[in-house]
């Protein structure tokens, strides 16, 4: 990414309010989502252990944002997850998906009630059907800060997260958060994977919404 810091302050003119139709690659995520074919390999004592998992997954758009001369467009994001059959949460996450046109960025940002936050990001075309990004431990940009226990116990040095759009309109994640575990030699690979199904469309951001009435 290359930024021109001559002029930090001036705003793009003429911004176009309808957040859906400037999203670029993550336009086929906006809206509600259902994934029943979640697998989860995490860290326990006795070894890795697969779980199973249930996910819903609701992306709706905000209004355009700027930094100055920086132009985004985004999608506000929860994401509720249960093993298959039961109520009680097993992950809980929200954030945003942006899209940086001028640069061909996408950011992924997370906070789990964990104590952990990270910012990720990568390249891709605006019409793009899959992008890969990351976020390093230690980095003053697209990095990752964990609380004082899991940064002594499960250390997050590194994530990755993959998403693909699918022909038939769905999408799938494949993330990968690299721990250090307290007491272990080797980095432990934290995966989670699933497929999403559409089962509702998203709202338009409030001034789209506003040009409508």
């Amino acid at each position: 990414m290359e930024n021109n810091l001559t002029d930090i302050y001036t705003e793009p003119r003429d911004i176009d309010v309808h957040t859906l139709s400037n999203l670029g690659p993550l336009r086929p995520m906006a809206g509600i989502w259902q994934g029943t074919r979640g697998l989860d390999v995490k860290p326990k004592a006795a070894g890795p252990k697969q779980q199973a998992f249930v996910e819903r997954i609701e992306l709706q758009p905000i209004d355009p944002f700027t930094n100055g001369p920086q132009l985004l467009y985004g999608l506000r994001y929860h994401t509720h997850i249960t093993k298959p059959g039961m109520v009680k949460t097993y992950h809980d996450q929200v954030g945003y998906w942006l899209w940086d046109a001028a640069n061909g960025t996408v950011i992924h940002t997370l906070t789990i009630p964990r104590g952990m936050i990270a910012m990720a990001a990568g390249q891709a075309a605006a019409d793009a059907t899959h992008f890969e990004l990351s976020a390093t431990q230690g980095l003053d940009t697209w990095g990752i800060c964990s609380s004082p226990f899991l940064d002594q116990a499960f250390k997050t040095i590194e994530f990755k997260i993959a998403v693909t759009i699918l022909p038939d309109g769905s999408w799938q994640y494949d993330e990968d958060t690299v721990l250090q575990i307290h007491g272990q030699n080797e980095p432990f690979h934290h995966t989670d994977r699933n497929v999403l199904t559409k089962i509702g469309e998203p709202t338009p951001n409030p001034l789209a919404r506003d040009t409508q009435s």
